[in-house]
């Protein structure tokens, strides 16, 4: 075959013409240079195609078309995904769910008037002024109702109103209800966390990886919190029935690993659903375990007498005037049930005297007093995961007659688990940990524990609180939770009125450890204005209330905590003093 002169292509010429003259002079051309020339033809106009589909793709996506852009231009707005926030068990106490919400794009819209008369009748809650001051804006997006119902949503759709769409989003939803609503604590319409576990996570991580876009889908590692649902429910199902019986004006309670400072239950009444947020903005519904601060009466009396025990300047044996009142200025001090004598150390527990713990706050003084108090956290406000929090109420000036009101829990006013924490420190062998709502192993949290009581003082606490069970104000719980070898504490702080203590209106609480030989877990029980009933003989103080309701909640909670009972042991100066072997 012969090829035309003028059609062969020069050295010099360009590759593009060399393709064109392929393309027009083909017949004349070699096989292999057709070939050749065909597909590079080929490969450039597939490459043109491919960027027009491109180029207009990276337009939708910047700019965005007449709606959809509007759509994207409003995910920030969307509710973001959460995870599931669950009990030391696995029960799922807070989850996601989807939920269509309804949206218009004004600009759309042809009949805006249609459009509201339309939407008003068939959502009769949506507010007919508020609609059309969103519809006739010149927005390109707005919300018209969040998390609407299916049928609702189906509902619209049969409408056929253009400009009017939905979107999917990210419903919060709990599913015990109240039970643990002051711990879980709850959302905003846009699921950001304002209260409680829930806005911990979003102060600690989670609303930095929503901005980022990293936590939108449903995929994240469910929280696991050391409550466990199960002690929860009975725990509040007997403080609503102790806050019916008294016809207090609150109850709260709180159930505490002492070894590991992990909160296996807490509970404040009245409390609320989170599924109904409104009802938590009611100021009576605060956490009175973490928010409120209260002089808790008596129960401070296990830290005036571990402080004297641990100074080495007392023991169980101890005496101290007990005679009459003590008076300082014009003040007079007094016990319910006056002895008339010199009363031991151990004496001053039991029979829970005000004039015997004031002697022994003065023995040990002033500046030593407000040293213990604070190495044990009763003078800083205790952080923990949960937001909110209270600083404890302490005097600017402390004097003497400071330390003789605050000896017996008067004076001073911190969170109830503030005085939690320090109790278990008492009876867990002496070390302060620090509360904790997650889970925790004991070896984590004696990492961070800080001795602050000798083991022999932990020992003698311990020995007291049992004490007080078998003889003492602690008597009723035990027989209730026979078996168990519980200690307690109790509580009767009478409340300021008028700016003068009321004998009326009192704060009452039980502190219980069990079992008492070797401690596993603290129980609280607190009951505000506990009203007489015949069966307390007209009286109002805590061994006739909050020590009974606490008898109850032990004897239903301890099997849930793996405690068996245990029948005939011996007293508690043969079980716990001759097994520790400390000296009285």
């Amino acid at each position: 075959m012969s090829i035309q002169p003028n059609s062969k292509p020069k050295p010099t010429e360009p590759w593009r013409q060399r393709l064109i003259r392929g393309l027009l002079y083909g017949r004349d051309v070699d096989r292999a240079v057709k070939a050749r020339a065909r597909v590079g033809f080929a490969m450039l106009a597939f490459g043109a195609i491919y960027a027009v589909i491109g180029f207009r793709l990276v337009t939708i996506a910047v700019v965005g078309d007449t709606h959809s852009g509007r759509r994207a231009a409003a995910q920030d707005a969307v509710a973001t995904a959460r995870p599931d926030i669950v009990d030391r068990n696995g029960e799922v106490l807070a989850t996601d769910v989807k939920t269509p919400s309804l949206f218009a794009e004004p600009r759309r819209i042809v009949d805006k008037d249609e459009a509201i008369e339309l939407l008003t009748a068939t959502l009769p809650d949506l507010d007919t002024g508020e609609v059309r001051d969103r519809l006739m804006s010149k927005k390109g997006f707005v919300w018209l109702k969040r998390e609407i119902t299916p049928l609702q949503q189906r509902e619209i759709r049969k409408l056929g109103v253009p400009g009017v769409g939905f979107l999917r989003e990210n419903k919060r939803v709990y599913p015990s209800g109240p039970a643990v609503s002051h711990l879980i604590g709850l959302v905003n319409i846009d699921n950001q966390g304002i209260a409680g576990i829930e806005k911990w996570l979003d102060t600690n991580g989670l609303a930095d990886l929503h901005r980022a876009g990293f936590a939108s889908d449903r995929l994240q590692k469910p929280v696991e919190l050391a409550v466990d649902l199960r002690v929860e429910h009975a725990l509040r199902d007997e403080l609503m029935k102790a806050k019916e019986k008294y016809s207090a004006k609150a109850a709260s309670g709180l159930v505490s690993n002492v070894r590991t400072g992990e909160i296996v239950a807490m509970v404040s009444l009245p409390d609320f659903d989170p599924n109904n947020p409104r009802e938590a903005h009611d100021p009576d519904r605060i956490n009175r375990l973490t928010t409120g601060v209260y002089e808790m009466g008596s129960t401070f009396k296990t830290l005036t007498l571990a402080m004297a025990l641990d100074s080495g300047k007392a023991n169980l044996n101890t005496l101290y005037d007990a005679r009459g009142a003590l008076h300082f200025g014009k003040f007079a001090i007094h016990d319910t049930h006056n002895l008339g004598r010199a009363i031991t150390l151990t004496e001053v527990f039991t029979y829970s005297s005000n004039i015997g713990a004031a002697r022994v706050a003065l023995a040990q003084g002033v500046e030593a007093h407000k040293a213990f108090l604070k190495k044990v956290g009763q003078m800083d406000r205790l952080r923990t995961e949960l937001p909110e929090s209270a600083a404890p109420i302490v005097p600017k000036r402390w004097s003497e007659l400071n330390t003789i009101t605050i000896s017996f829990g008067h004076g001073i006013a911190v969170a109830p688990l503030q005085a939690v924490m320090g109790i278990n420190a008492m009876v867990n062998g002496g070390y302060l940990i620090p509360p904790t709502f997650l889970k925790r192993t004991e070896q984590e949290a004696l990492e961070i524990g800080k001795r602050v009581v000798r083991k022999d003082t932990s020992d003698k606490i311990r020995y007291l609180m049992r004490l007080n069970a078998e003889i003492g104000t602690a008597k009723s719980a035990e027989v209730i939770a026979k078996g168990y070898y519980i200690g307690g504490k109790t509580g009767t702080a009478e409340k300021v009125v008028g700016g003068r203590y009321s004998k009326k209106q009192v704060l009452n609480s039980f502190t219980a450890i069990l079992p008492a030989d070797n401690p596993q877990f603290q129980v609280l029980v607190m009951l505000d204005e506990p009203k007489a009933l015949p069966e307390t003989h007209g009286f109002i103080t805590s061994g006739w209330n909050a020590v009974p309701a606490g008898g109850k909640v032990i004897a239903r909670i301890a099997p849930l905590l793996g405690i068996e009972p245990r029948f005939d042991l011996p007293p508690s100066d043969r079980l716990i003093l001759a097994a520790s072997k400390v000296t009285q």
